[in-house]
Formats: structure tokens, sequence, C-alpha cells
């Protein structure tokens, strides 16, 4: 990609349904795809005979490729095209697709999520960065916004239930095919109607510190993933403290250079990082619920492909009933009420998922999904605006990679959480049932590690010994009952905390007001000289 002149923003572009509209398709796809591997998990444990461990970075592998590479891919789409970088990425996202539909192996499959994901960072923090520029600020700006919001996070319930419909039909690979079309129908409209080189920036780009954010993501999303899996301390925590190291080294680097890639003197600002956290913690727990979720509803439930992913159609619904609420709480409410609203309806849904057993009624189980979906709209829409609003035009790609980080860290760093947690409950569960079965001293070490490596491996064990199969699969339903109910009691206590944090520290609707106006005055008047609050 080469430079190109930058176009003068008008106050919305020619043909604005049909820009908006590829937008949110370009979005969509990404969304999709973080949805299509959860519900294909059992299959895929069942084909692989895969860990826990090698499951929950099947899950996470999207979203960690998108949350690793937004920040790089933000500044490179900010200097030198934004709908270039998008196309691109709409265009790798196809082939990605069918690498991991076609895969040989877990590994394979886990480095095909990889590349979809890194293949969604070229596109998916541009469709945001592309709505700011070429929509002047205000209630149309904020109402683009509202539904690219809101419709790119049903996306990933409507990725479960494409997913599922395909799975019922089809091999576990389908799942991974679901969003190729799309992404050829985004990257025609987007080729056809939407505007190029729009307020982009002339600043140099610092790949170094692109570099260190990418490592460093990777790092931490990874080690969260394996930290906790049995056998894996070791690596996991090598993982984790790699990923600290680095960080640092971003950010001290970020704070010596010209042009950093990421300007901690725009991310200090308090209409940015508290909107920045609290989004990241509200998106990560939904996508962490589904996560979980997907496996419970399969596993214990028994429910079907098909049925599973129905069966969070509530959080769609929630979703896109709720986002234009959000927008118009916002616009008359500010941030702070709006987030908090989005905050109790989420921590409601968590509530109710502490109450799930093996013959839970769907009743409670979709009244869960519902608040959910619903209060990740109200937050989600005021984090986003909120983003972009305390930033200049010129650096959006910061802010959209930032609102991005808080849909795909905070689900990379949930999924790999609440995964976790999910993997440790159930080994820690099945250890103690074998270690209290008489036939605990004619259990081998192999059989052992292989009960409690995951649902699927535990069914495989039953299968090869079926004078001990309704024991070992009534141990394996406990296990996973006992895994869930502690993962899903980790998101109750991580949203509470986000709930504390934005009460806190954002400010009321009026005082909001007053910052975004000292935050625009300062870029104007004096663009290195960033103003704080």
């Amino acid at each position: 990609m080469t430079g190109n002149p930058t176009v003068a923003r008008q106050d919305a572009p020619s043909r604005p349904g049909l820009v908006l509209a590829a937008l949110i398709l370009g979005a969509l796809v990404c969304n999709i795809n973080l949805a299509a591997a959860n519900v294909a998990l059992p299959g895929v444990g069942e084909a692989f005979g895969a860990t826990q461990t090698a499951l929950n970075i099947v899950a996470v592998g999207c979203s960690m490729g998108l949350a690793m590479s937004v920040l790089y891919f933000g500044a490179l789409a900010d200097r030198y095209g934004r709908k270039q970088l998008l196309m691109l990425g709409l265009a790798l996202t196809v082939v990605a697709g069918f690498l991991s539909a076609f895969s040989v192996s877990v590994e394979m499959l886990m480095a095909s999520c990889l590349f979809t994901g890194i293949a969604a960072g070229m596109a998916f923090p541009t469709t945001l960065s592309l709505i700011t520029a070429l929509w002047a600020a205000g209630p149309a700006r904020t109402q683009a916004i509202a539904l690219w919001s809101g419709v790119s996070a049903m996306a990933s319930v409507a990725g479960s239930v494409l997913a599922g419909l395909v799975l019922s039909v089809w091999w576990w690979g389908s799942a991974f095919l679901v969003a190729a079309p799309v992404a050829a129908l985004a990257l025609v409209l987007v080729a056809l109607f939407v505007p190029a080189h729009v307020e982009e920036s002339t600043d140099p780009v610092d790949h170094i510190g692109g570099v260190l954010s990418t490592l460093a993501v990777a790092g931490l999303v990874l080690g969260i993933s394996t930290v906790f899996a049995p056998g894996e301390t070791t690596f996991g925590s090598t993982l984790l403290a790699a990923g600290v190291v680095l960080l640092g080294a971003f950010a001290w680097r970020q704070l010596r250079i010209r042009y950093p890639l990421y300007d901690l003197r725009i991310a200090r600002r308090r209409m940015f990082w508290v909107p920045a956290v609290g989004g990241t913690i509200v998106f990560g727990s939904l996508m962490g619920a589904l996560f979980v979720g997907q496996q419970y509803m399969q596993n214990i439930l028994g429910y079907s492909t098909l049925e599973a992913g129905l069966a969070i159609v509530p959080s769609a619904l929630g979703l896109l009933v709720c986002s234009p609420l959000s927008a118009r709480m916002l616009t008359s409410r500010g941030s702070r009420a709006t987030m908090l609203v989005g905050y109790s309806l989420v921590l409601l849904g968590f509530l109710t998922t502490l109450l799930w057993n093996p013959t839970t009624p769907y009743a409670l189980v979709g009244f869960g999904f519902l608040v959910i979906g619903s209060g990740a709209a109200f937050a989600m829409t005021p984090a986003s605006r909120a983003l972009t609003e305390s930033t200049p035009v010129r650096k959006v790609g910061m802010a959209s990679a930032t609102s991005d980080l808080q849909r795909d860290l905070g689900g990379s760093v949930m999924q790999a959480l609440l995964g976790a947690i999910l993997a440790a409950g159930f080994a820690a569960s099945f250890r103690r049932q074998i270690a209290s079965s008489p036939e605990a001293s004619t259990i081998s070490d192999s059989v052992t590690q292989a009960l409690q490596a995951s649902y699927a491996s535990a069914l495989h064990v039953a299968d090869q010994n079926p004078q001990y199969r309704d024991e070992i699969v009534a141990a394996a339903t406990q296990s996973l009952v006992n895994g869930a109910w502690a993962a899903y009691l980790v998101g109750a206590v991580a949203i509470t905390a986000g709930t504390i944090l934005v009460a806190l520290f954002l400010p009321r609707h009026v005082q909001e007001k007053e910052l975004l106006d000292s935050y625009a005055r300062a870029d104007a008047d004096e663009p290195s000289d960033l103003a704080s609050g």
C-alpha cells in the first residue's frame, strides 16, 4: 500500500444507507466467525479427541488474532488507506475460512482460527474508523454507531444460529464456512460504495510498537488460556510474564517516540480509558457466557447444535431491540447512566446462569441470554461513542482499534479466563471423584489424564470401557457442571467490578459534555499537547 492524498470530510457520505450497510456487513463477518467456533467445539473435540485446553484455544483463536493485530492494523489503515485494508481483510477471511473448515488436525485448526482473526484485524477496526471519518459528530453518527454496535454484536448470536443450522446437516468444518459468502458480499459493497482516503493521517507508523503490541496481546491471551490447565501452569505463567514485559516495553516506547502507535496521552483521558475498560469487561462477559453456554447446552442439557444455536436467539433480540434505546438514552442521559443500565442487566443475566443444572428448563436459559444481550447493547454504544468522540479524527484508528479490543481482547480474555476456569474446575472435580472411587487404584495415569482432559475425552474413555460407561458419563457431567458454575461466578465478579468502575469514574452528563468539548478544543488548537481529564 502507498500513501494517498486525504479527502476532506463532509457531514455524511453520499448514499449513506449503502455505505453503512457495507460497513456493518464487514463487521458482521468478524463476529460471525467468533461465534461459529463456539458452536463447533463439541464436534471438534469428538473429531480430534482434543483436550479442553486445545478447545479453548480453538475458540479463542479468532478473537485473539483480531485482538493482537487491531492496534497495528488500525494505524496502518489510518496512514495508508482504511478502505483498502478493509477489502484485503475481507478477501483473506474467505481464504481463512476454507483453511479452518478443512483442517486435518486440531493444531492446524488452531493456526487457521488465528489467521482468521488476523484477517478480521484488517477489516474490523476500519469499519468504525470509516463511520467516524464519514459522519460528522452529532445524532446521525451516534445512530450509525449504535446500529453498527448492536448489529455487529448481534452477529455473534446469528453466527451461532447459522453454524448450528449447517452443523445439523453437515460436518464440523462447515461452521467455519458460514461467514465466507457474507465476506464476499461485503467486499463487493465496500468496493462500490465506500469512499476512500477521508481524513487519513500523514504521520509515520510505529512498526516496532506494532510488533510489540501484537506479541504482548498474544502472550497474555495464550497465557490465560493455558495457565490453569493441568500440567501447563509453568508454560502459561511464562507466557503471561512475557506478555506483561512486552506490554511494558510497548508502553515505554509509546511515551518516548514522536509518532506513537497508541497515543497514551489520549488514552489517559477519562472519557477514553473508563469506557475502554468498561466496554472490554461487558462485551468480554457476553462472549464468555456464549462460549461456556454452548458447551453446557450441548453436553449437559442435551441440545443439538441447531437447538443450542437457537437457544441464544434472545441475546440477538436484546441486542437488536435495545441498541436504538441505548442511542436515545445516551443522547438524553449520557454515557454513565446508559452504561450502568447495561451493567445491571448483564449482572442479572450472570446471576441466572449460576442457577443452571442438568434439569434447567429453557425458560431460565433463554431469560439469562436475553438480559445479557440487552445489557451488552446498553453498554457498548456509549463505550464506542465515547472512544471516538474523545479522539482526533486523524487518529480515529486508535479509537476504533480500542473499540475492537473491547470486543476482541475482552472476548478473548474472558473466553480464555472462563474457559480456563471451566477446564480447571472440570479437571479438579473429576480428580476428586476418581480419588473417592473404589476403583481408584486400578485406574492408570494415562486414563486419569484422559478423563480430566475434557468432556469429549472422558466420553472416549467411556466408549472404550462400556462396563463403566454410566459412571464415567455421570462423573463427566457433574464435573462440567461444577466447572461451568465456577466460570460463571468469575464472570459475575468481573461484571460487578466493572459496574463499580463506571459508577466511580465516568462523569455525569453535563460534565461529560464539558470534557468532550475541552478535548475538541485542545485537539484543534494544539494537536501535539493533548488535554487530559
